[in-house]
């Protein structure tokens, strides 16, 4: 950019020695097109998940919520399934809320989680997250998926799906993609747009501070007559001392030994042009609204959509969090019934989610002055088991 500058001014101070003019020196600037995320995985995770702080809260608060919620594994006789222990210590490695956070997670990133069942005489013995860059599906003659496979490296496995008796060794879980029937699209990915301009934000942010918290400006040279221009050795000269001692951090705010005609032009900013706070902040409820996260969870400030924190919280895990839960729950009950020969079903234990105790304080209290409703039914509809 230094090079481009000094050859444009270079020419301009050519052309005006020949028209002997006191105005030497032009400045121009050009908005460039801009440079957006790619849409992949591994695009994604790094920009959104690994360098985006908004994202990357917005991805753990969702993960970990529903990580947090108790599953119970239920037969066909309402009693607790024995497959219970396989979401308690599903491996050698992680436990159950480790599992379905690492789960969920590459649900929010990729659009895509995906759950390997390992079974020993064809009883399950372990679950594993396998990562969604290293997966792909294998499809049938009729476009459906009859297989997939997993490829680290040059290691390739395949993982088998028996779509006659309802047997699958992995669960694939996705999102809804309007575009695509294999494969889900992530919130990541529709925030994309605003983490590119959050992140953009805070690297020209970085770059004000490491030059001093000024912009630049420009070295304009009048000569005795106002219009001689510089020899190159002098040019050249000039060039390499500016690069060399005044730019970068460590140089930071170092004054200019100007000499032979030589002034200094600083170069301000516009108030449109320090507008950039507010965009990243506009850009921060844009990821948030992508999540389904209130802006007030995350601490955005600017967000008047919700009167306190509470009514915020309650919105989270009523819009977010439970239909999601409930949506793991449905797949993981398909999941394991092929490999237990009987319908399960696995019920969120919402009694011990602490985000939820003041809704349920709330129905317990209604239900308390409903006299026209029997202990039993009062017990139904606060999700307990009635009394023997």
């Amino acid at each position: 950019m230094i090079n481009n500058i000094f050859n444009f001014n270079k020419k301009r101070m050519n052309i005006h020695s020949e028209q002997k003019s006191d105005n030497v020196f032009l400045a121009f600037s050009n908005l460039g097109n801009p440079i957006w995320t790619p849409r992949d995985y591994g695009a994604l995770a790094k920009e959104g998940f690994r360098q985006n702080p908004v994202a990357y809260r917005c991805v753990r608060m969702i993960a970990e919520s529903v990580a947090s919620i108790p599953l119970e594994v239920r037969g066909e006789n309402g009693k607790i399934h024995e497959l219970q222990n396989l979401l308690i210590t599903p491996n050698f490695e992680q436990s159950g809320p480790e599992l379905i956070e690492a789960f969920i997670g590459h649900l929010q990133i990729a659009g895509n989680a995906y759950l390997e069942l390992i079974s020993i005489d064809e009883r399950p013995k372990e679950l594993c997250v396998l990562r969604p860059d290293t997966m792909k599906i294998i499809q049938g003659a009729n476009g459906w998926p009859i297989a997939w496979e997993q490829q680290i490296g040059n290691q390739k496995r395949r993982l088998w799906r028996d779509n006659l008796n309802g047997k699958s060794q992995c669960l694939h879980l996705k999102l809804f993609n309007p575009s695509d029937d294999l494969y889900g699209q992530s919130p990541i990915e529709a925030a994309a747009t605003a983490i590119d301009i959050h992140n953009a934000g805070g690297a020209w942010n970085k770059a004000l501070i490491d030059n001093a918290a000024r912009p630049s400006g420009a070295l304009v040279y009048k000569g005795a007559n106002g219009y001689e221009r510089l020899s190159d050795e002098q040019f050249e000269r000039l060039k390499t001392e500016l690069a060399m001692a005044h730019t970068g951090a460590a140089n930071a705010g170092r004054p200019l030994l100007l000499e032979g005609g030589l002034e200094w032009s600083p170069m301000s900013l516009t108030p449109q042009e320090m507008d950039f706070v507010e965009a990243r902040r506009q850009a921060a409820r844009d990821i948030a609204l992508a999540f389904g996260i209130p802006p007030m969870l995350l601490g955005i400030p600017g967000d008047a959509t919700y009167s306190n924190y509470k009514e915020a919280n309650n919105a989270f895990w009523r819009q977010v969090i439970l239909p999601l839960c409930n949506k793991m729950s449905n797949a993981l009950a398909m999941f394991l019934s092929g490999w237990a020969n009987e319908k399960l079903s696995i019920i969120p234990n919402l009694e011990n989610v602490t985000a939820l105790i003041n809704e349920r304080e709330s129905l317990w209290a209604r239900l308390e002055n409903a006299n026209f409703l029997s202990q039993d039914e009062k017990r139904q509809l606060a999700g307990l088991k009635a009394v023997p």
